[in-house]
């Protein structure tokens, strides 16, 4: 096959995908699509030498392309105080989307493995509250600790921070207190 026959081919090719992005996008109405944006770089390039596609960079995705929205959390740091070291502490944050639009949450990452998030998978609709259940083991972590759990959503901006504190102190790790009681399982 010819060069030129199969820089045509990849044309076409490019073209018919870019006239089918294009169709569905233009039927937002009753589907929502993630938008990724396409690099005319990325076009020129394999049009122009398809033996250099492996070297094209892929475009990148735009994170929570789409309506924005906003969300209020009723406290965005938490004191557990004083507890000991090897112990289990969790807190649940609580959350409403304020905005017009669902909130979607795409991600929630704690500082460190010993500070755990677990966050709504779907989308929390306008007025609804949800909730996002940190677990900080400190392990033998000591003295005054702060972690933070980044949260990734539609909001503006895409990133919340929240925080937790703790005043870690050597212990036998296995004694309740009014802060973190002990919670045996398997018996």
């Amino acid at each position: 096959m010819s060069e030129n026959l199969k820089n045509a081919l990849l044309v076409i090719i490019a073209i018919a995908t870019i006239s089918n992005t294009v169709i569905l996008l233009g039927d937002s109405d009753e589907v929502s699509y993630e938008r990724t944006p396409i690099t005319s770089t990325a076009v020129n390039n394999s049009a122009v030498n398809p033996s250099n596609m492996n070297d094209i960079e892929p475009a990148t995705v735009i994170e929570n392309a789409g309506p924005k929205t906003t969300v209020q959390f009723e406290e965005m740091e938490y004191d557990f105080g004083k507890i000991d070291q090897n112990t289990h502490n969790p807190k649940t944050f609580k959350f409403t989307n304020t905005g017009n639009e669902p909130l979607i949450i795409s991600d929630a990452k704690g500082s460190c493995g010993c500070t755990v998030p677990d966050y709504p998978k779907h989308p929390i609709q306008p007025g609804e509250t949800g909730e996002i259940s940190v677990v900080y083991n400190p392990g033998t972590q000591a003295n005054q600790q702060t972690k933070t759990v980044t949260i990734t959503a539609n909001t503006e901006p895409s990133t919340t921070v929240l925080r937790i504190k703790a005043n870690v102190t050597p212990g036998t790790g296995g004694e309740a207190n009014a802060n973190n009681p002990v919670i045996e399982l398997g018996q």
